[in-house]
């Protein structure tokens, strides 16, 4: 593996050349289509159901913004995590290393993407899609205590998710520009930030002990749940007059969106499979989240 100091130092480098200002480099007044969808509707998790059948076009395009700015939110709250476990890390590591130095590039970045996601809901007129409170819990404790191969884990399990998604999103040119423009941006900072994580998390398996692992593929399992049902929140489907508990069960059933979760985890869970990170009863999450 590449000697930590050495990739650090070459994603220093990198940040400098490839770094946006969502303020300044998105255009939040141009205007926005009302016929372009916002995702593929092939990946609107209601795609191929009778619900979907039922919807106007003009419904269909409204669901997938409100799936997009679900998936905003759900970003955002992602990444507050995420922002909160760097600094932990920070705080006990060598402020003269490019390592440490880097962890605190990533957190700059995480700081103009959460502007970012928030100027896109507010831009696209949705309510703000919070957690549930279990999950805020969760968040809450995973911040406060993740460190070593679960901490890793965890925000690659995110990353990688919400990239998949964002890499079709800005590659298709039938969809509402803004969206594509955001989705660009954080594809390209991404990048370097998952390169960060799974290099890391490599190197904090190999150093866990088989108690430290078992606890890890615990949280991992419900790192990914949260993630995956998180996607979309039950009241999104009220947009377009589908009740909450309709609409959410009847993802949670369909074939396409159990397919869609599957594509958006597909480069993650074979390296977590291949690291001993998703096994034993904790799989059962995975399964049930609809990720294997």
């Amino acid at each position: 593996m590449i000697p930590r100091e050495q990739t650090a130092e070459r994603l220093l480098q990198v940040s400098l050349r490839n770094q946006y200002d969502p303020l300044i480099d998105i255009d939040w007044d141009a205007p926005l289509d009302p016929d372009r969808f916002w995702i593929p509707p092939t990946r609107s998790s209601l795609y191929g159901t009778s619900l979907w059948d039922g919807l106007t076009h003009a419904q269909r395009v409204e669901l997938t913004k409100h799936e997009v700015t679900s998936a905003a939110s759900a970003g955002l709250w992602f990444e507050t995590i995420l922002m909160e476990m760097l600094i932990r890390f920070y705080y006990d590591a060598d402020p003269t290393t490019q390592h440490a130095q880097y962890a605190l590039t990533e957190v700059a970045d995480e700081c103009r993407h959460s502007i970012m996601f928030g100027r896109l809901i507010s831009r696209a007129g949705t309510p703000v899609y919070p957690p549930s409170k279990v999950d805020h819990a969760l968040g809450k404790f995973l911040k406060a205590t993740a460190t070593g191969p679960h901490m890793y884990a965890a925000i690659l399990i995110a990353e990688e998710i919400l990239d998949a998604f964002q890499r079709e999103i800005m590659s298709d040119e039938t969809l509402q520009p803004l969206i594509r423009m955001v989705s660009r941006v954080h594809v390209i900072e991404e990048a370097r930030h998952i390169k960060f994580a799974r290099e890391e998390l490599v190197r904090q398996v190999e150093a866990a002990g088989p108690v430290r692992l078992a606890y890890s593929r615990v949280v991992i399992a419900r790192a990914a749940y949260s993630v995956a049902t998180r996607l979309v929140h039950p009241q999104a489907y009220e947009a377009v007059g589908i009740p909450a508990a309709v609409g959410s069960k009847a993802a949670r059933a369909n074939p396409h969106f159990r397919s869609t979760l599957k594509w958006a985890a597909s480069r993650i869970t074979p390296t977590l499979l291949e690291l001993g990170l998703i096994g034993g009863p904790s799989r059962l999450l995975w399964t049930r989240a609809g990720l294997l």
